[in-house]
């Protein structure tokens, strides 16, 4: 068995990827749009190149996600997606690309169980965990 998180966004899924991409030096394995879809038919013209389905890698994990269709967006609450990283540096790094524009709703900083820990909400209104674990 296993779980992977799946994102919806408003209409921004292929500009949020492509930050994580950048950011976490992770690799978009797919991104298809409801253009050429089965599911074409069925979508307004104006949304048929939003995303129906993307899939990312960062390091061993995968995080799914898609454009929610119009008017079923919701604002994500209730979760942060945890982001594991190997050093201080790392975490320093990451936590400062996804605070630009984001919301940082916990300052990165060492605490008393791990090297390194923030949570901030990105531009794209994903919250976030950044934290580096003591050696």
């Amino acid at each position: 068995m296993q779980s992977n998180t799946y994102l919806n966004f408003n209409g921004n899924c292929e500009e949020a990827f492509k930050f994580y991409e950048k950011s976490f030096g992770a690799k978009v394995e797919g991104m298809m749009t409801h253009e050429g879809s089965p599911a074409e038919a069925n979508t307004p013209p104006e949304w048929r190149k939003k995303i129906l389905h993307a899939r990312l890698k960062i390091g061993d994990a995968i995080v799914m996600a898609s454009d929610a269709p119009p008017g079923y967006y919701h604002k994500p609450q209730g979760f942060s997606v945890s982001l594991g990283v190997d050093t201080p540096a790392d975490a320093e790094r990451v936590f400062k690309e996804l605070s630009e524009r984001g919301e940082v709703r916990m300052p990165m900083a060492q605490s008393f169980f791990a090297a390194r820990f923030g949570m901030v909400t990105d531009r794209f209104g994903i919250p976030w965990i950044v934290i580096c674990e003591k050696g």
